[in-house]
């Protein structure tokens, strides 16, 4: 065979093989699938934690107790603009975050009363809910992310499937008391990052890791402010 004829033959090859995740930087690829088709026994099984932003369209997957409309809410600005918080990135699952306590969370339906953690690693998690930095707080305008854990460590958001509309959820900061009610419940993939997107109202997002015990998919519960002091955020220059 000539050395042309051989060329010919490995370069489609060498290209075959780095589309599939072959040589050197394989693991890499791999590693970026989606997680937890199977439940490790590992915490790995229950890290929500939400990956790289996805450019898909939105999951129609139906949560046991969401409404027929899973597409994200969409908000119209105000005629005065305002200057809406920026989420922080995902981190790494176990960079280090300092303890700090927000305040409390209440979910009566399914017997939630504890501490709300500022931050989503799993260093935070494995404590407690923890509020994504960078998002609204409880109260103001904007989209309060929370996240937690269904089957390991506190488990405190085992049962958020069986939320369903008009049920109260309430936060309790140095602000006051802030009660929201459960709006819908979806099931999205990993990478949907636009579940921490900022709204012009004051609303919330629980979510957590579905089904429970895999990192397959994440369940999450949107929430509207019903009651309590609304904190305006800085308008813009």
């Amino acid at each position: 065979m000539t050395r042309l004829a051989l060329l010919a033959v490995l370069v489609p090859f060498a290209s075959s093989l780095a589309a599939c995740g072959g040589g050197s930087g394989g693991q890499v690829e791999a590693a970026a699938a989606l997680p937890g088709d199977a439940a490790p026994s590992s915490t790995a099984a229950d890290d929500p934690v939400l990956v790289a932003p996805s450019t898909a369209a939105p999951s129609t997957t139906a949560a046991p107790t969401t409404v027929a409309d899973t597409t994200p809410a969409t908000t119209v600005p105000p005629t005065v603009v305002e200057t809406l918080p920026v989420p922080d990135p995902p981190p790494p699952p176990r960079a280090d975050e300092p303890y700090v306590e927000l305040g409390r969370i209440q979910i009566p339906k399914i017997g939630i009363d504890t501490v709300l953690l500022q931050g989503i690693t799993l260093n935070t998690l494995d404590l407690g809910p923890g509020h994504w930095p960078g998002t609204a707080l409880p109260g103001q305008i904007g989209n309060t992310v929370i996240a937690g854990h269904r089957t390991s460590h506190n488990k405190v958001f085992r049962n958020i499937d069986q939320l369903a509309p008009g049920d109260e959820v309430i936060f309790t900061t140095s602000e006051g008391d802030f009660v929201y009610l459960v709006r819908e419940t979806t099931v999205v993939k990993p990478d949907a990052m636009y579940i921490v997107e900022q709204t012009y109202e004051p609303t919330a997002t629980l979510f957590a890791c579905h089904p429970p015990g895999s990192t397959r998919e994440r369940i999450v519960v949107h929430l509207d402010l019903s009651s309590g002091p609304v904190t305006p955020v800085a308008p813009s220059v």
